[in-house]
C-alpha cells in the first residue's frame, strides 16, 4: 500500500505499580465497584496539589532505554487543556516540549524482512477516566463515567508515521507489547492496559485520527476500514476532511466524532504544581535493572540450546513462556523441550483463549519434565502426552493418575510384536494385497492393532514391525 502513511499513538498503562501517578490512590481498581479508587488529587478538587510517584519515572525510563530511546536530561510536565467529561480538572497532565524520551525504534519482521519503526517521542501523563456506552457510542442515549482510572501512570509512545499496512501496524503493537511483558511494568490482559490512537492518511487526503482503540485486532480492522472508506472518497473525487474519528467495535466502522485539534487548541503551559525532574541519576540506577530484552534471549537460545531460529523466535514471544522453555530444557534435551512447548502446549493453549501465565498454573515445567521422561523412556506414546495435556490442562489431577485412568502407559515391545503377527494371521486378504504391490493395505494391519490396544500402541513403531514382518 504504496499511498498509504500510518502513525500511532500507543498509550500504555504502568499498571503493575502501587499507586496512581500524582496521589496515593491504589491502582489495582479493575475489579472495583465505579468511583472507589479516587480522592481529592485524581478527582480534581480545588486545592488539591499533584506529588508525581518516583517509581512511575523510574518505569517509564526503564520503557525507554528498552526501546532505544534518548532520556533527556530534564523533564517537564504540562497543562494540556481541553474539555470532556473524563478530566475532572478541566485538563490533562502531561508533556509537551519537553518529554521524558525523544528518537527510538522498535524492529517488526515484515514478509520483506525486518523493518524499524521509528519513534518519534515517549512522554508521562496521567490517564483519564472511563467513559462507558449503553451499547454502541453511535446508539447510546447516555454516558457514564467510573473516575477510578483516572490518575493512573501513562505513557504515550509516539511513532513516526513510516507504517504502510494495518498488517504493520499489528506487527508493531505485538512486539510493543511483548517488550513491555518482558520489563514487567505492564500487564496487558487487564482492561485498558494498552490503547490505540491511529493516525492514517492517503495520497491526495487529509491525516484521519482514530480515537481510543482498545485491540490489536481492532486497529487492524479500525484502519481497514478507514482506508477502504477515505479511497471510496477520494475515487469520486470528494475531499478526505481532517478530522478525528471513533472505532465503533460493534459494528467495525469508524464514526466522526469533531474536526481534528491542533496542538495549539490545547493551550499547553508547564504544570505550576510540579518541578522538572532531572533524570540522569535515575536513568543510571535503572540501566541496572534492565532485563534480557527478547532479541537477546533469542540469539541465546540458538546458541545455547542449539534450537533452530524458528523455535527460539516463539519462544521469546511471552516471557513466561521463555521461563518455562528453559526449566524443561534444562532437564530434558532442548530440541524436544521447544517442539513439545511450541508446537503441542502453545497450541493447546492458544485453542482455549489462554496464556502461559495460565499454562504455568495448569501444567507446572515440572509436571511437562516427569511426562515429557515418559515419553523419551518409550513409557508412554506421543498420542499418549497429548492426551495427558489436554487432561490436565481441562481437568487438573496428578499425571500418573491421568495415565493409569486412562490406560496410557505404552505396551511392551514384545506385545506389540505378538499383536502385529496375530494381525497378519488373521487378516490375510490385506497381506496378499500388501505383496501385490498395495502397500497401503499394511494401515489395516495397523489400524487392527490400534483398535486391540485402545490406541496405546504407537502407530509409527507399529507400522515399522509389520512391514519388516511381511518383507521376511
Amino acid at each position: 500500500m504504496d499511498d498509504v502513511i500510518i502513525g500511532l499513538e500507543v498509550h500504555v498503562q504502568l499498571n503493575r505499580l502501587k499507586t496512581k501517578l500524582f496521589c496515593s490512590c491504589p491502582i489495582n481498581y479493575h475489579d472495583s465497584e465505579p468511583n472507589t479508587h479516587v480522592c481529592p488529587v485524581c478527582l480534581g478538587m480545588p486545592g488539591a496539589m499533584p506529588v508525581i510517584n518516583k517509581e512511575a519515572v523510574k518505569a517509564a525510563i526503564k520503557i525507554a532505554l528498552a526501546l532505544n530511546a534518548e532520556v533527556q536530561p530534564f523533564t517537564v510536565f504540562d497543562r494540556k487543556n481541553y474539555f470532556y467529561p473524563d478530566l475532572p480538572k478541566g485538563f490533562q497532565i502531561s508533556q509537551y516540549d519537553r518529554p521524558l524520551a525523544l528518537g527510538g525504534y522498535v524492529t517488526i519482521e515484515t514478509e520483506d524482512g525486518e523493518k524499524k519503526i521509528a519513534l518519534k517521542r515517549i512522554h508521562m501523563e496521567e490517564d483519564p477516566g472511563k467513559l462507558s456506552y449503553k451499547g454502541s457510542i453511535t446508539l447510546a442515549k447516555y454516558s457514564l463515567i467510573d473516575y477510578n482510572r483516572s490518575g493512573v501512570p501513562l505513557l504515550e509512545i509516539v511513532t513516526e508515521p513510516v507504517m504502510s499496512s494495518p498488517k504493520e501496524a499489528r506487527l508493531f503493537l505485538n512486539k510493543l507489547r511483548i517488550i513491555l511483558e518482558y520489563l514487567e511494568v505492564f500487564d496487558g490482559n487487564l482492561e485498558g492496559a494498552m490503547r490505540v490512537d491511529a493516525n492514517i492518511s492517503l495520497k491526495g487526503g487529509g491525516r484521519v485520527e482514530i480515537k481510543n482503540i482498545s485491540s490489536f485486532k481492532g486497529v487492524e480492522r479500525a484502519l481497514s476500514y478507514e482506508i477502504t472508506r477515505q479511497r471510496n472518497l477520494l475515487r469520486r473525487g470528494r475531499v478526505v476532511l481532517r478530522e478525528t474519528r471513533h472505532f465503533d467495535e460493534v459494528n467495525n466502522i469508524t464514526v466522526s466524532l469533531r474536526s481534528k485539534e491542533e496542538e495549539q487548541d490545547y493551550r499547553y503551559f508547564p504544570e505550576p504544581d510540579l518541578v522538572p525532574i532531572h533524570t540522569s541519576e535515575l536513568v543510571d540506577e535503572v540501566k541496572d535493572l534492565l532485563p534480557e530484552m527478547p532479541e537477546e534471549k533469542r540469539q541465546r537460545f540458538i546458541q545455547q540450546y542449539e534450537i533452530g531460529d524458528n523455535f527460539a523466535k516463539v519462544l521469546v514471544l511471552d516471557p513466561k513462556m521463555a521461563d518455562y522453555f528453559e526449566e524443561v530444557a534444562l532437564q530434558l534435551d532442548a530440541k524436544l523441550a521447544a517442539s513439545w512447548i511450541v508446537d503441542v502446549l502453545r497450541g493447546e493453549l492458544n485453542y482455549r483463549g489462554w496464556d502461559f501465565r495460565v499454562g504455568w498454573e495448569k501444567l507446572r515445567p515440572e509436571e511437562m519434565i516427569r511426562l515429557l521422561k515418559y515419553f523419551v523412556e518409550e513409557k508412554i506414546t506421543e498420542k499418549g502426552v497429548v492426551e495427558v495435556i489436554r487432561t490436565k490442562l481441562d481437568e487438573g489431577g496428578d499425571i500418573d493418575a491421568i495415565i493409569q485412568s486412562k490406560g496410557l502407559f505404552a505396551i511392551p515391545k514384545t506385545e506389540i510384536e505378538r499383536l502385529c503377527r496375530e494381525a497378519i494371521e488373521k487378516n490375510p486378504k490385506a497381506v496378499e494385497d500388501y505383496k501385490a504391490g498395495k502397500k497401503q493395505a499394511a494401515n489395516y494391519l495397523v489400524g487392527y492393532v490400534m483398535k486391540v490396544t485402545r490406541g496405546r500402541a504407537d502407530p509409527a513403531e507399529t507400522a515399522k514391525i509389520i512391514r519388516e514382518m511381511l518383507s521376511n
